[in-house]
């Protein structure tokens, strides 16, 4: 809760017009324009003062001129001002030279505009006559022209378009690491932040960001102009009237714009700085709009002589309206630090709208109250970086500074302030009320027992206290210069003053002065707890005082807190414990954020540990160099864990997500610390039901307006109040937490027994003076209290005690939460109270200890709640149990999260079932109970029904689905109402127990009119067949079809000897035994048969026994035989009465069950008739399989994959017979040329060979390959291979190589250089490749030395051709080889080869000839070459010369030597027109 003060900015005597007020981008510093009329000489004059954030001028400000200002725009980082007049001068204020320059020679008509660039080295400057400048501004504020435009109308705005931000800069953990790699820049900035108390006032990026030039410039007639980096203007886009408004919308780079007439456009801005228009509409409003503002991404809003802020969401295309102002609004002003919308009302009023961290829509948008100035305003405008508010209401400028209400207190006293110049002092035991009013605004206050202390930036007053008279007088009062902090202890007043700490008299006596070194910094922060004094210094510097003395005593040596962090966070708050052991440190992060971490020195062993709130877990100590430590690494003999024992140990309330607002030490016992943890701005909370927190002392006991503690709510958005323990033994504890009342606005303090808080007032309407109404006048004479203490509940019962029952119950709770309780029951063996028992029970169900838990309930003497705490022992969740132990001691919410957290809804149900929450106990049930939902909703029945809620009774009776015999039981009394609800109810079983019920009274039509309405068709024709209307009841059951009707209505039939309808009626019943049992009974022999075959096996064999019999209907017996399953019975029949078409349909159904030699007879039969495919079937069947195969080979029957497996034998038949029976199958398929099954029927006879042939008749090239790399047989793989020799291997490597690997695995050497030599004559044939020939010729030869052929002789004869062969290819070879370097001993080589008798088993001549002729006609050699070619066809008359030599060497040697030679034309014949590479793998090995 914060207060706003008002200050009026002190313009002069004379007053006058104020036109125009800014505030400074980075400075708490207000430029306000005035207009004032001169009386004595009745000319106007302009001024314009700058002003403090109280109001108070900047003496050395002297901007005047015989004309009024027009428009005045700060310097964004420097404290240059710029204001513009109406005579067209333009006069630059800089604060360092304290001087004013004007420009008197570029603008003749009133300034409109006047627009810094982002980092001002460029302003813009326009006047209604049209003329626009640009300037450059150097760092004096000298400005010099750089262009001049001139267009026809007046300009009214101008804004620069923003340029990407350098991401070095974007955040300070950038920067600090870009100052350490040596950035000058970075380092610079980091220094400067690292020394400054209030850090930087310019963020990094608006430092190092490189600046846009280009802008939009808006005229009066609509047009819009675009100014690029290189100074030209163009115009960009034509508005229809002219422009109210114009904003950019950085982040989606749009223009938008707001005109006179209220139409809304949009523009996409090119790179080149051209407009598109993508969308037009028009706004709404009663008049013309006054004012438009950013508020959020893409959110703008807008007043138009309305009540109501209208926001446009330019992202979602929606809008919503802010209400609750009670007047017209006539400007806004958004502050982004604060998430806050003024809106400037005629009534002089203020309305605000807070935006709470979260989506922008309307439910995150919280109206606050309304501040009353009195006057109405023309202008309201935020600080972009300070809480600061200024207000125009022409005569005068109200400057609002907001501060948080200042609040202190001591051992037995607080203080409270309750206005801008009221403060509250309350005595705490006994609770009293003293105002006290001051003559100063107050900005800080503090106190002891006897005196308070406040003060402002300039004056401090002391007030001495009379608790007796209950009066305070000022007892001191002195000035300062720099604004203080100050803390009190006995007599002395401790103030920060620039690098010192002043001890002082409260007359301002200087007493002591304790100087800090410049290394040190400046004091932040002071706090005095006992007698120990500790300081902050903005560079993260903490140092101590013992104060207890007359001269203070420094005990703590100076320790930077920063340089143990392993980030940039900077100390913010220090509080120290009562014994100066320890002293907690809050931190914020370079950008003010806060931190979520709370630090804990411990000064005696110089180790840091803490808590972190945004994690909900411990911090680990840290050294200097911010590294973690072990405890017994860091420190010998403290800081030990208890083996066993999980210090860690969480509360029920989860601490995440927040972070530390206020953090206070108990001011006699050491080791406890309070913490009000806030959650953290846009954080997710977890989401899980909380308690009521404060009902009925079950988190904490009440005292005061805060007593009972009921309502208010436990949500995740208020703060949490967490305790903590810590010691040397065991460092930073949780030891408990629950949420804070909403009614209170802070934890003011802790002493044990109590908390204290601080009350929000309940009317925070505030007057014109910032006061708040519920003020001290507007109070009296009835004072309200606004600190409330809070009994801790591990003290409810023991408030008065004294102090050795309180600390023997704070060891207890310490213990407890170590768990020690051997410690823990020590200290509090003597206390007796069964209050304090009760208590410490209730603290079990924080830490979850049931074995305390059952020991205190037993010196409480609660045996119902042991009793139960016992039975829930098989409960498997400990959440569960412990919700039970909750339940014995009254802790109805606390029991309710445990269930809900462990999911155990069923008890859940039952808890709220018990306490009579029948809404939630049906949600429950609905959501995640479904089981139990409809014992639910009977529970909730019977519940209502004894509460004589008779219609939920009945609504709850029916969702449980005993409504039936539930609802009659309960009207049983009232047969007028029942028959009410039945006559409304559609449930058909309820309308025909009614029926039933007039039935049993005699009421026979009523009773038919209720059973027709339930369509009980049974009870229908029941009563029909009583009053002997049969034919109804035949229409009836012929319509319905109903079988209980029908079944009813055959059974009366039967007895009145109407066989016939009967036994209809017993077959649309289904009753056919019944319809059977009377077509036998009475020789209805054609019905019979269509009842009996849908009846029971037994009645089948009645009934073919019965027509076997007759002997009249043989084939009807069959059948029924058959279907009954007595096959052989029914084949016997057929045989015998020659039922052949029976025989037929009765062979296609039998199996393997059936007799053999009944299938064999079958089988016979079907021979005898020439049906020999039945046969096979049969006797395969029957397991006759060489029969069968017999018949399949005689008379040519296919052998199906599926009758071959119905062939192969069990495992129960000899091996000897299975192989003969597998190879039959075989070579019956394969005679069928079935050759796959024949493999597969081979292999299974074991016999591969035969196997193999198959396959290789199938010609499945992929599955003979694949059988023969699985049967590793030698002579498996020489067929493979050579069934692959007969492909064309030559076109697929693959086979090749298969052919290679299978006759290499197979030991056929003769055979594999056979293909090597094949392979040779490929290559030589068609590639007339020599090179690779000699390869596969040397592997031949390799393979047919290492093979053992039976005939030794041929063996030689082979490898003396082989080498014959070889050498003539190498000659062959050497010749081509010799060519590149001697071509006339490649010749002769040649000629050489062509006198070999046996040159063709090697080399084919003509592959000479054309190498040789193709040598000559590449040395122009054509005689020779022609000469060469006569010799070719005399050789080889039948070959084509096209075949040896290209076809264009033949037509070179005709046109110079053959002339009309028909030898050397060109043909088309198979030639090599280009040499063809196409190689055989090399993996082939040659």
């Amino acid at each position: 809760m914060s207060v706003f003060f008002d200050h009026r900015a002190d313009t002069g005597k004379n007053g006058g017009v104020h036109t125009e007020i800014a505030w400074h981008p980075a400075m708490a510093v207000l430029a306000v324009a005035v207009k004032q009329d001169v009386v004595e000489t009745g000319e106007v004059q302009g001024i314009v003062n700058v002003f403090h954030d109280e109001g108070d001028p900047l003496e050395d400000v002297n901007i005047r001129k015989n004309c009024s200002p027009t428009v005045i725009s700060w310097h964004p980082t420097r404290y240059i001002l710029a204001v513009g007049w109406e005579n067209g001068d333009i006069t630059i204020w800089n604060e360092q030279d304290h001087e004013a320059n004007s420009t008197c020679d570029t603008h003749k008509a009133p300034v409109t505009v006047l627009q810094w660039s982002s980092n001002g080295s460029r302003l813009i400057s326009g006047d209604e006559r049209g003329v626009l400048v640009a300037w450059r501004c150097d760092t004096r504020g000298h400005l010099h022209q750089l262009q001049n435009y001139q267009k026809r109308s007046s300009y009214t705005h101008c804004i620069f378009r923003p340029t990407a931000q350098d991401p070095l800069y974007n955040s300070y953990t950038a920067l600090a690491r870009a100052a350490v790699e040596g950035d000058e820049n970075a380092l610079d900035m980091f220094g400067t932040w690292n020394k400054s108390r209030n850090a930087l006032i310019t963020q990094p990026n608006q430092m190092y960001n490189s600046e846009s030039l280009s802008c939009y410039i808006g005229s009066e007639d609509g047009i819009i102009y675009h100014v690029d980096d290189k100074l030209t203007l163009k115009e960009c886009a034509t508005a229809d009237s002219m422009i109210k408004s114009m904003l950019l919308y950085e982040a989606k780079n749009i223009l938008v714009i707001v005109t006179t007439t209220m139409m809304l456009v949009q523009y996409t801005c090119a790179p080149d700085g051209s407009l598109t228009e993508i969308l037009k509409v028009k706004l709404s409003g009663k008049s013309a709009i006054t004012s438009v503002v950013w508020v959020g991404p893409g959110l703008m809003a807008t007043v138009a002589g309305e009540d109501v802020v209208r926001v446009w969401d330019l992202d979602k295309d929606n809008n919503f309206s802010l209400g609750g102002a009670l007047d017209m609004i006539n400007c806004l002003s958004y502050s982004k630090t604060k998430r806050m919308l003024a809106g400037g009302m005629v009534n002089g009023k203020i309305a605000m709208w807070q935006h709470r961290p979260g989506q922008y829509s309307l439910e995150h948008w919280t109206f606050l109250p309304t501040i009353d100035l009195s006057d109405s305003f023309i202008q309201i405008q935020w600080s972009p970086v300070h809480p600061l508010l200024a207000a125009n209401n022409i005569c005068e400028v109200v400057i609002l500074n907001e501060q948080p209400i200042s609040t202190s207190i001591s051992v037995k006293s607080a203080v409270v302030q309750v206005g801008p110049y009221h403060v509250q002092l309350e005595t705490l035991d006994p609770p009293t009320i003293l105002p006290i009013r001051s003559d100063i605004h107050i900005r800080g206050v503090c106190n002891t027992e006897s005196h308070v202390v406040v003060w402002n930036t300039k004056k401090v007053v002391v007030y001495e206290v009379n608790e007796e008279k209950n009066f305070a007088r000022p007892s001191g009062t002195f000035d300062i210069t720099e604004p203080p902090l100050i803390a009190i202890h006995d007599q002395t007043l401790y103030t920060a003053e620039l690098s010192s700490i002043t001890a002082r008299n409260f007359q301002g006596t200087v007493k002591q002065t304790m100087v800090l070194s410049e290394n040190e910094g400046i004091p932040i922060d002071i706090d005095i707890c006992g007698h120990y004094m500790v300081v902050a210094t903005n560079t993260g510097v903490i140092k101590g005082w013992d104060i207890s003395r007359r001269e203070s005593k420094q005990y703590i040596s100076p320790k930077n807190i920063c340089d143990c962090l392993p980030d940039t966070s900077i100390v913010s708050k220090v509080k120290v414990n009562c014994n100066g052991t320890k002293v907690a440190i809050q931190l914020k992060k370079p950008d003010n954020e806060a931190d979520s971490r709370l630090l804990i020195w411990y000064v005696e062993q110089d180790v840091l540990l803490g808590y972190d709130f945004s994690a909900g877990q411990t911090i680990q100590p840290l050294s200097d160099s911010g590294s973690d430590f072990d405890y017994e690494d860091l420190i010998t003999g403290n800081f030990t864990k208890n083996k066993g024992v999980d210090v860690q140990r969480a509360t029920e309330d989860s601490v995440t997500m927040r972070f530390p607002r206020e953090v206070l030490w108990d001011p006699l016992d050491p080791r406890l610390l309070v913490v009000q943890a806030a959650p953290v701005p846009g954080g997710d909370q977890p989401q899980k039901p909380q308690s009521t927190p404060a009902s009925a002392g079950l988190l904490m006991g009440g005292k005061g307006r805060g007593g009972d503690q009921t309502g208010g709510s436990g949500g995740s958005e208020v703060d949490k109040v967490v305790s903590l323990f810590a010691t040397n033994d065991n460092g930073v504890l949780l030891h408990d937490s629950f949420p804070m009342e909403p009614a209170y606005n802070k934890l003011l303090g802790v002493s044990v027994p109590s908390f204290y808080f601080v009350y929000k007032p309940e009317d925070s309407t505030q007057r014109a003076d910032g006061t708040l109404v519920d003020s001290v006048e507007a109070r009296s004479p009835g004072l309200k209290e606004m600190v409330s203490p809070v009994t801790m509940r591990n003290f409810v019962g023991l408030e008065n005690a004294n102090a050795e029952v309180r600390k023997a119950m704070l060891d207890f709770a310490y213990h407890l939460t170590i768990g020690n309780l051997d410690e823990a029951f020590k200290a509090i063996k003597l206390i007796k109270s069964e209050t304090v028992w009760e208590n410490m029970a209730k603290m079990c169900v924080k830490t979850r200890r049931l074995d305390v838990a059952a020991l205190c309930l037993g010196h409480m003497g609660h045996a119902r709640g042991a009793n139960a705490l016992r039975d829930s022992a098989h409960e498997p969740e400990l959440n569960a149990r412990v919700a039970m132990l909750a339940l014995q001691l009254g802790m109805l919410e606390e029991a309710e999260q445990l269930y809900i957290s462990c999911g155990r809804y069923d008890l859940l149900n039952k808890l709220y079932q018990a306490s009579n929450q029948w809404s939630k106990a049906i949600a429950v049930a609905e959501r995640h109970d479904r089981i139990n939902l409809r014992r639910t909703y009977y529970n909730f029945a019977v519940h209502c029904e004894l509460s004589g809620d008779i219609s939920a009774a009945i609504n709850g009776y029916e969702k449980s689905g005993t409504h039936r015999f539930e609802v009659p039981r309960m009207l049983n009394d009232n047969p007028d109402e029942l028959q009410g609800y039945i006559s409304k109810t559609k449930d058909a079983e309820l309308i025909s127990w009614w029926g039933q019920y007039l039935e049993s009274c005699g009421d026979i039509n009523t009773a038919l009119q209720f059973y027709e309405a339930a369509r009980d068709t049974m009870s229908f024709v029941r009563l029909w067949c009583y009053m002997g209307r049969f034919s109804d009841a035949i229409n009836t059951c012929n319509e319905t079809g109903d079988r209980a009707a029908c079944f009813h209505l055959a059974r009366q039939l039967e007895n009145h000897e109407r066989f016939a309808e009967a036994v209809s009626f017993y077959g649309k019943a289904k009753a056919y035994s019944n319809a059977t049992r009377l077509c036998r009974a009475n020789q209805m022999d054609n019905e019979l048969i269509s009842y009996a075959m849908y009846s029971n096996v037994d009645d089948m064999v009645q009934c073919a026994e019965y027509y076997e019999q007759s002997g009249d209907h043989m084939e009807q017996a069959i059948m029924l035989y058959h279907k009954a399953g007595h096959v052989g019975r029914a084949l016997e029949l057929a045989f015998q009465h020659h039922q052949y078409a029976a025989l037929q349909h009765i062979s296609s159904n039998l199996d393997s069950s059936v007799d053999p030699e009944t299938l064999q007879t079958c089988a016979q039969y079907f021979l005898e008739h020439q049906q020999y495919s039945k046969a096979v079937d049969l006797l395969v069947l029957a397991k006759k399989y060489l029969e069968a195969l017999d018949i399949c080979i005689d008379r040519h029957i296919s052998i199906t994959e599926e009758m071959a497996e119905q062939m192969s034998p069990g495992a129960d038949v000899e091996q000897e017979y299975k192989k003969v029976l597998f190879e039959r199958i075989g070579e019956c398929c394969m005679v069928q040329g079935a050759y796959h099954l024949a493999t597969k029927k081979f292999t299974q006879a074991g016999n591969r060979i035969k196997a193999m042939r198959a396959l290789l008749k199938s010609g499945d090239t992929e599955k003979i390959i694949f059988f023969a790399g699985v049967s590793r047989q030698k002579e498996i793989y020489v067929m493979a291979a050579n069934y692959l020799q007969r492909l064309d291997w030559r076109k697929d490597p693959e086979i090749m190589k298969n052919i290679i690997t299978f006759y290499t695995k197979g030991r056929a050497l003769d055979s594999l250089s056979g293909f090597y030599d094949a392979c040779a004559q490929v290559e030589i044939d068609e590639y007339q490749n020599y090179e690779k020939a000699l390869g596969a010729l040397s592997e031949a030869m390799k393979c047919l030395t290492k093979a053992k052929m039976a005939d030794v002789g041929t063996q030689e004869a082979k490898i003396n051709f082989l080498k014959r062969r070889i050498l003539l290819v190498k000659k062959f070879v050497q010749a081509r080889r010799t060519y590149e370097e001697d071509p006339e001993e490649a010749m002769r080589q040649s000629l050489l080869l062509m006198d070999e008798g046996d040159l063709e088993t090697g080399i084919r001549s003509g592959d000479i000839y054309g190498f040789m002729i193709e040598h000559y006609a590449s040395v122009s050699n054509f005689q020779k070459a022609y000469h060469l070619v006569q010799e070719l066809k005399q050789r080889l008359p039948t070959a084509s010369l096209s075949y040896y030599i290209n076809n264009s060497i033949l037509e070179q040697i005709r046109q110079h030597c053959g002339g009309d030679d028909p030898a050397l034309g060109v043909t088309d014949s198979p030639g090599i027109d280009e040499e063809i590479e196409e190689d055989l793998p090399e993996e082939f090995g040659y």
